[in-house]
């Protein structure tokens, strides 16, 4: 079995409904199993700044998949849930990253592992440390703890929905 952090993200219309329901068909596919999820983070846009703020969250899974068919399964999901690429960092109903898999340096056109930006994205890496405070990021020799501290748009990721510590879809009930 494979293990992976996902990074999850949405802006468009009902930000929750659509991290849920990507969670949902992460979950359903025969060869993921969604092990754990963050708490859900409100966050102001990077990049491309006029536009809504984003819901965003991080999971694990394990998987048979490789990292090149969980891309593909991701990127079906998102067009399944709407998403359209239409201006770079712009809009968008559900974006899907995979941040880590395994402990493993994947760099090819189409798929970059660890995600190239994420060490410079708090609205990433608070979600990642929220769900594996221990983890160590291929190729940093610094602690996620001190990575964080060191982030300057810290103050642009707040807390939306905190996680009550129940099963993986225990965050999205009433």
């Amino acid at each position: 079995m494979n293990k992976a952090y996902l990074a999850l993200g949405s802006n468009i219309g009902d930000r929750e409904r659509y991290l849920k329901d990507a969670i949902l068909c992460l979950n359903e596919h025969s060869d993921i199993e969604v092990e754990n999820i963050s708490s859900i983070y409100e966050t102001d846009p990077v990049g491309y700044e006029d536009q809504d703020a984003f819901l965003n969250m991080v999971l694990s899974v394990c998987t048979d998949l490789s990292a090149f068919q969980l891309l593909d399964v991701m990127q079906k999901i998102e067009k399944e849930l709407g998403r359209k690429r239409e201006v770079k960092w712009g809009p968008r109903t559900l974006d899907l990253d995979i941040l880590l898999f395994n402990h493993e340096n994947i760099e090819t056109e189409h798929l970059i592992i660890p995600h190239p930006r994420m060490l410079e994205r708090s609205f990433v890496l608070i979600p990642l440390y929220e769900i594996q405070p221990d983890i160590r990021i291929p190729n940093s020799e610094q602690p996620l703890s001190l990575i964080i501290d060191q982030l300057t748009d810290k103050k642009g990721v707040r807390i939306w929905k905190q996680k009550n510590g129940e099963d993986v879809f225990a965050l999205f009930e009433s």
